[in-house]
């Protein structure tokens, strides 16, 4: 009712104002779609028409051929629930259409593995069909169209699966499964770039769906058509992997850039049509405002060709000009990062749980529950963690923390936005107070894939959510709940009730600690499992810092100063060696065995959090030039990586020693599921990388084995780390730094697309399986190629580095407020 008040009222007003007097957004046909859906309560509509999808489409057919001249169901199979048919009843080719059909409730529970039990789906509707060993290399693409025909759905997806004989490998992708998020009730037209797989002797092709329960409307039975299968030979498909951009191309920021900061783009078209000359048009007359010089670059990763503009720092609308290819329109502005704001923000909003988000779902998951003690907590709320239902209450803090360091910046500044911010926030909040049992155990997770009924005493119930007393944890809630008392001001007994609680949690925290130190971290499938000890002692320091900054009792001052002893004995003060002066990155622990580095989830940031407010908080402190100089030194390394991916902006992971996989304990709490020849692949990986010296590496990705792999939130965790020490140090180059962790996401990086959809141009669909496509979706991220050390971002939509995760989107709203 709360929320349904606050739309309403907002709506109210937006309505008696008009949108000249207003500014929501930058974009105005974006604030006409914020004010329709009543400031996000409902989901900003999709726009896929600067989509990637879309833009593949308009791509020249050099040849195509049907996928097979047999007739009616020949070559094709079943299995799993349901049944397959031809039909006539839907056609786009004239010819009739495989039919799948499946239900989409089996009436038996859903039972996953021992480890994970309630990771489960109830089966699937698959078919196949049999290539039998066919020579596909002279064809690139692969199209289709698919009708789905799903009673009350308003999700709909299917899976489409390319398999090649492995005997005679040429290539790292063999197989592959890509998610094809689609519109029901309407002819889908779909396609997969299959240049990066080896298909000399394609075995076969199929559609599957996972049966995932029932949503509020959803019906008895679950139909897709599938018709006109064609492989093609298209022109300049895309790249997926390496630095170098594709034929033709401008790689840029497609959002665009800030004034009096660095402005550069990259482009691969061919010197002998630009001449060594680019323009920068206004996008409104067309004129050309900026005339430049196209520079040669020799970088560690290649030979590019740069276009820098920096010296351009009027506002407005522009494009990009070299020879006869112009980019599509982007700002130079103070503010260009409101835009994706409202976007990421309307992400987070359709990730809700336990509440009806319209055109995604109903109120969901309220007979899922946690048990302590005889008590028990349904645990509906907060948000869905990724493109599955899972939860976990401390990534829901995570992402409160930063809708309110968003609202706090943006206050005084965008009124509607930072309401709007604080509304979400308050909705996070609510889900980790709610389950807090009040002895220091919390509500901790569960892994989930499917809707359940929401009837209690039922088949599908769900009563082990797990639940956990860990030190780590309660440190971080306390942090939140300290910052949340002092940065909510319209809820005085909230405020009071949270400065209790952030003081009861560390006092949970702090007892924890005292029994068991560090290291306890149970469940590997909790993001904090891959803690180092020196974040933890940072994490520590932090906490005990926030509750300084609401109490100012002198306790909470004494621990931050003695806690963060310990991570500064974990940073390396000494350079390399005489060959190399790399220094200032921090080891996991005092042993100084392993170099802090991330696969995923990644709190990079805490470190200089935790300096900076030591030194904002206690400026008199005998250790104030200590915490100091050891943000220089962070910020020296940060500066010092930039070269490695040059002319990119991207962050590199770090420096590797090359024995890291010996110290096991630390290796397997970061490398989950590894092969085993980890030992072997990481030494590999980390080859691949830059020699420092005879036992340090600079890798530009991480070294990783298991489906945890993506880069995002690695980046923009390191990005805010350099943001937060460029205006502690007033340092222009670091917060240059940030910026570029941003630019890098929106489309300066080689393969030219945005990672948020919808923001700027050429954003590709997601791993969004059970909540559908999104705007302002972003995904875990850009990956490396096998155990080389350069970028990989194929179409093939799978999980988890296309996969839809609602922490990447809370580090790009703690990163972008950096600069509001």
């Amino acid at each position: 009712m709360k929320n349904i008040l606050i739309a309403t009222t907002l709506s109210l007003c937006l309505c008696q104002m008009s949108i000249a007097q207003i500014r929501l957004a930058q974009d105005p046909e974006l604030e006409k779609a914020i004010i329709s859906t009543g400031l996000i309560h409902s989901p900003l509509p999709l726009d896929d028409s600067n989509s990637f999808e879309v833009n593949g489409l308009q791509k020249k057919v050099r040849y195509s051929a049907p996928l097979s001249h047999k007739k009616g169901l020949d070559g094709w199979n079943h299995s799993g629930w349901g049944k397959m048919e031809f039909s006539t009843e839907k056609t786009i080719s004239g010819k009739g259409s495989i039919k799948i059909e499946f239900p989409t409730f089996t009436g038996k529970r859903a039972q996953g593995p021992l480890s994970d039990p309630d990771y489960a789906t109830y089966g699937n509707s698959q078919i196949h069909f049999e290539v039998n060993g066919e020579n596909w290399e002279k064809y690139n693409r692969i199209a289709f169209y698919i009708y789905p025909d799903c009673e009350g759905a308003r999700v709909v997806n299917l899976n489409f699966s390319f398999e090649n004989d492995a005997t005679s490998k040429k290539s790292d992708v063999q197989s592959a499964s890509h998610l094809i998020n689609l519109q029901n009730k309407q002819w889908n037209r779909c396609f997969l770039s299959m240049d990066e797989f080896q298909r000399d002797k394609v075995k076969t092709i199929g559609f599957r769906c996972s049966i995932k329960g029932k949503d509020r409307t959803t019906g008895d039975l679950s139909v897709y058509y599938i018709d006109r299968i064609e492989l093609q030979q298209i022109e300049n498909p895309d790249p997926v992997s390496g630095w170098i951009p594709g034929k033709d191309k401008i790689i840029y920021s497609t959002t665009g850039y800030m004034p009096n900061d660095a402005k550069t783009a990259i482009t691969s078209i061919d010197n002998d049509k630009h001449k060594g000359h680019f323009q920068l048009l206004d996008a409104t007359t067309n004129q050309v405002v900026f005339n430049g010089s196209v520079k040669n670059e020799q970088t560690t990763i290649g030979t590019f060709d740069v276009l820098d503009f920096s010296f351009f720092n009027q506002t407005g609308i522009f494009k990009l000009k070299v020879a006869d290819i112009e980019t599509p329109a982007f700002q130079i502005g103070d503010n260009i990062w409101e835009n994706s704001m409202w976007r990421v923000l309307n992400f987070i909003f359709c990730q809700r749980c336990g509440y009806p988000v319209p055109g995604k779902h109903g109120t969901c998951h309220t007979d899922l529950c946690s048990q302590h003690d005889g008590k028990m907590i349904s645990y509906a709320g907060g948000w869905h963690d990724a493109g599955d239902l899972s939860q976990q209450t401390l990534q829901t803090g995570d992402v409160t923390y930063a809708l309110l360091e968003a609202y706090d910046k943006l206050k005084n500044k965008n009124e509607f936005l930072a309401a709007r911010l604080l509304e979400e926030a308050e909705w996070g909040l609510e889900f980790v107070l709610r389950n807090r049992y009040g002895d220091g155990y919390r509500a901790s997770s569960v892994g989930l894939l499917i809707w359940l009924d929401g009837v209690f005493n039922s088949l599908d119930d769900i009563s082990t959510v797990r639940v956990q007393n860990l030190a780590f944890d309660n440190f971080l809630y306390a942090a939140y709940e300290a910052y949340a008392a002092m940065t909510i001001d319209r809820d005085p007994m909230l405020q009071e009730y949270l400065a209790r609680i952030a003081k009861e949690d560390f006092d949970f925290a702090m007892r924890r600690h005292k029994e068991v130190g560090y290291g306890e971290f149970i469940h590997f499938y909790e993001h904090e499992y891959n803690t180092s000890e020196s974040q933890y002692m940072a994490t520590v320091s932090w906490a005990a810092s926030m509750l300084y900054q609401l109490t100012k009792e002198p306790q909470y001052a004494e621990l931050a100063a003695e806690y963060i002893d310990y991570t500064l004995e974990c940073q390396r003060k000494e350079p390399l060696g005489d060959t190399d002066q790399t220094k200032g990155f921090f080891y996991r622990d005092k042993s100084r065995q392993s170099i802090v580095h991330y696969i995923h989830q990644s709190r990079e940031q805490i470190y200089m959090q935790a300096m900076t407010l030591l030194c904002e908080t206690q400026p008199q402190h005998p250790d104030y030039l200590k915490w100091a100089e050891s943000i220089r030194l962070y910020g020296d390394y940060l500066k010092g990586l930039m070269k490695y991916t040059a002319p990119y902006g991207m962050l590199p992971s770090g420096v590797y020693h090359i024995d890291e996989h010996k110290d096991s304990v630390s290796f397997y709490r970061l490398h989950l599921w590894p092969p085993e020849n980890a030992d072997e692949l990481y030494v590999e990986q980390v080859k691949k990388g830059v020699k420092l010296d005879k036992e340090h590496y600079m890798k530009r990705f991480p070294a990783w084995f298991s489906i945890f792999n993506g880069n995002t939130a690695i980046h923009l965790s390191t990005g805010k780390a350099a943001a937060i020490c460029g205006k502690f140090l007033k340092d222009g180059e670091l917060l240059s730094i940030g910026l570029e962790q941003m630019y890098w996401t929106v489309g300066k990086n080689p393969f030219g697309q945005s990672l948020i959809y919808g923001e700027g141009n050429n954003y590709p669909q997601m791993d969004s399986f059970s909540s559908g496509e999104i705007v302002g979706e972003m995904p875990v991220g850009i990956r490396s190629l096998g155990n080389e050390d350069i970028p990989y971002w194929p179409q093939t939509n799978n999980a988890c580095y296309k996969e839809v995760w609602v922490t990447s989107a809370g580090k790009w709203l703690t990163l972008a407020i950096e600069y509001e």
